[in-house]
């Protein structure tokens, strides 16, 4: 089984910074995936075309905007393709992505206005996947992904009631 994973989470320096978030989950949680999945690592602001370091982007209404007011929807839309072209050729049902991220984020994302408000919505990217059928969990949902791969590798049962 393959799964999608933040970049990111896995120590790549692939943030706007040109840092990563590879301290966010331990080592232990990836020795363990690993034994579960293959892991495939995107990024979707990369694969999309933005440099590393770059300036931090926020979802304002229906764009993608930096910091310095450009607009850089289309980069996020082209990288949300991009991860979404991967998921299919690795045949990913689920992924592992990167919580508040205008790319990336689940349920949660910044609201635009670069004052570290966090709002209701998803990032770009998971509203792609999740379009796609492709099942995705942030960071804080580890144990939650961990039971959906248990389940997805779980042998039919069948029972018949005569």
């Amino acid at each position: 089984m393959n799964i999608l994973v933040s970049a990111c989470l896995l120590g790549f320096d692939v943030k706007y910074d040109g840092g990563n978030n590879g301290s966010i989950l331990p080592e232990e949680t990836f020795e363990r995936l690993k034994k579960i999945a293959n892991i495939i690592p995107v990024c979707a602001e990369c694969m999309g075309g933005l440099s590393c370091p770059r300036s931090p982007c926020e979802i304002s209404g229906e764009k993608v905007i930096d910091s310095q007011g450009n607009d850089r929807t289309l980069q996020f839309k082209k990288g949300a393709q991009q991860v979404l072209k991967a998921a299919k050729m690795f045949g990913c049902s689920f992924a592992l992505l990167k919580e508040r991220s205008p790319s990336c984020g689940s349920g949660k994302i910044y609201d635009g206005s670069f004052s570290h408000k966090i709002i209701d919505g998803n990032g770009i990217t998971t509203d792609l996947l999740l379009k796609n059928g492709i099942k995705v969990f942030g960071e804080t949902q580890i144990e939650e992904l961990f039971e959906s791969l248990r389940l997805a590798k779980a042998p039919l049962q069948l029972s018949f009631a005569f």
